[in-house]
C-alpha cells in the first residue's frame, strides 16, 4: 500500500475501533445489569441490547446514499454528533425505557456505511482488501478490549459510566477523523447530481451483493442473540463472578486468531476466499449445535466460543471487501449502505429474539434458534451465485 493508503487505513480503524468499542463493551454486562433498571425483564434488555440495530439499519441506506451526495466526513461527524447524544440520554436513564430510547438514538448516528465508502475511495482496487482487512481486524480488536475492559470498568463505574466512557471515545473519534484521516480525491469527494434511485435499485436486485448482505445479517443475529444469554452462562451455569468474565472472554479472543489470520492469509494468497467463507458459516453451526446440545462447562463453553468468534471475525473482515470489489464507485456508499442496513437488522433481531426465547423457553433455546438461523443461512448461499464480476458488470451497465 501506498503512504496515504496506510495512512487512511490505519486512521479509519481508529474511528471504526472508537465507535465499535462503547457499543460492544455493553455486550458482556448489559444482561447481569437488568437489576438496575426499573420495569425491566429478559425481552426488554434484549430489546435494549438490540435496539441500535434497528434504527441503524433504518438510516444506514439514506447516509450511505448522502455520503454519495454531500461527502463522506461531514456524515460521518454527524452520525458520532448523533451518537453522542443517545449514549449522555441512556446514561442519565434510570428505567429500561429511558436506556432503550438512548440506545435507538445511539444506533441512529449510522455511520459504517459511509466509513467503508471513504475507505474505499481512498484505496486502489488492488489493496482494497487490504483496507477494508484492517477495518475488519479493527472490529475484531474491539471485541477483544471491549470484552476485557467491558466487565472490568463495569465493576467499578457501573453500567452509567460506560456511556459517559463511550462519549469520550466518540468525540475522539471525531477529532480522529478531521485531523488524521487524509480527504478523498476531489472526484470522489461527492455526486453532485440528485441521490440515485437507479443505483440503489440496482444494488438491491444484485444476487451477489443479497448473498453478501443475508451473510452479514446472519452472523450478527447469532451474535446479539448469543450474548443476551452467554454472560449468564458464565455466571450461572460456570459458577464465574462477572468481575473475571474479561479472562474467558480475552482467552477465547486470542485463541480465535489462530483461525481469523491463516483463512486471511490463505484466502488471500491462494484465491480461495470463497472456500473460507463457506468454511466459516460451518463452523458457525458447529458452535451453535454444541452451545445447544452439549452440557455447558468452562471447557465446552471456550471450545463453541472460539470456533465462532474465529469464523464471525475472519467474515467481518470479507464481506465488506467483497461488496466493495461487487459494485461500481457511483453506488459503493449505496450498496455498502445497505450491507449496513443488513447487519444492524441482524442485530436488532437477534436482540429480539434471542431475549424473547430466553424469556420464554431458557437459554438454551436462544442456541437452538441460531443453530437454526445458521443452517438456513448456510443453504441459501449455497443457492446464490459465487461470482461477483458478472454482476458488477451488469451495475455498470445499469448505471450507465
Amino acid at each position: 500500500m501506498s503512504a496515504t493508503e496506510l495512512k487512511a487505513a490505519l486512521s479509519l480503524s481508529a474511528v471504526f475501533f472508537l465507535r465499535m468499542l462503547p457499543l460492544f463493551m455493553l455486550l458482556p454486562v448489559l444482561s447481569l445489569a437488568g437489576e438496575s433498571y426499573q420495569y425491566s425483564t429478559p425481552q426488554l434488555l434484549g430489546i435494549a441490547l438490540g435496539i441500535y440495530g434497528l434504527t441503524q439499519a433504518s438510516l444506514q441506506i439514506p447516509f450511505g446514499m448522502l455520503s454519495d451526495r454531500f461527502g463522506r466526513k461531514p456524515i460521518i461527524c454527524l452520525g458520532l454528533i448523533i451518537f453522542i447524544i443517545g449514549s449522555l440520554i441512556a446514561a442519565m436513564s434510570d428505567s429500561v425505557y429511558g436506556l432503550i430510547l438512548g440506545r435507538a438514538l445511539q444506533g441512529s448516528g449510522a455511520i459504517a456505511a459511509a466509513i467503508m465508502a471513504l475507505a474505499a475511495d481512498l484505496s486502489t482496487e488492488q489493496h482494497r482488501t487490504k483496507v477494508m482487512a484492517l477495518i475488519g481486524i479493527s472490529i475484531g480488536i474491539s471485541f477483544s478490549v471491549a470484552f476485557v475492559i467491558g466487565p472490568l470498568l463495569y465493576n467499578y463505574i457501573g453500567i452509567n459510566g460506560l456511556f459517559y466512557f463511550g462519549i469520550c471515545l466518540a468525540i475522539l473519534a471525531i477529532l480522529t477523523l478531521l485531523i488524521i484521516v487524509p480527504n478523498p480525491p476531489e472526484k470522489t469527494k461527492r455526486n453532485k447530481g440528485s441521490i440515485n434511485l437507479q443505483s440503489l435499485k440496482s444494488v438491491l436486485s444484485n444476487p451477489y451483493l443479497l448473498k453478501l448482505d443475508i451473510s452479514i445479517f446472519s452472523s450478527h443475529l447469532i451474535l446479539m442473540a448469543n450474548f443476551v444469554v452467554i454472560p449468564l452462562s458464565l455466571r450461572d451455569s460456570v459458577q464465574i463472578e462477572p468481575t473475571s468474565h474479561w479472562q474467558v472472554y480475552l482467552s477465547v479472543l486470542f485463541a480465535s486468531l489462530f483461525i481469523m489470520v491463516p483463512f486471511m492469509a490463505f484466502g488471500e494468497r491462494l484465491k480461495k476466499s470463497k472456500v473460507f467463507y463457506t468454511i466459516s458459516i460451518m463452523l458457525i453451526i458447529l458452535s451453535q449445535a454444541g452451545l445447544a446440545f452439549f452440557h455447558i462447562n468452562l471447557i465446552s463453553l471456550f471450545l463453541f466460543m472460539f470456533l465462532f468468534f474465529g469464523a464471525f471475525n475472519y467474515l467481518e473482515a470479507l464481506l465488506p471487501s467483497e461488496v466493495s470489489k461487487a459494485t461500481t464507485a457511483e453506488s459503493k456508499g449505496t450498496a455498502l449502505g445497505v450491507y449496513s442496513s443488513s447487519q444492524f437488522i441482524g442485530i436488532f433481531i437477534g436482540g429480539l429474539l434471542g431475549g424473547f426465547f430466553h424469556q420464554q423457553f431458557g437459554i438454551a433455546s436462544v442456541h437452538s434458534f441460531c443453530l437454526f438461523m445458521a443452517l438456513l443461512w448456510f443453504c441459501i448461499i449455497m443457492y446464490l451465485p459465487h461470482n461477483e464480476n458478472t454482476y458488477k458488470n451488469r451495475l455498470e451497465e445499469n448505471m450507465v
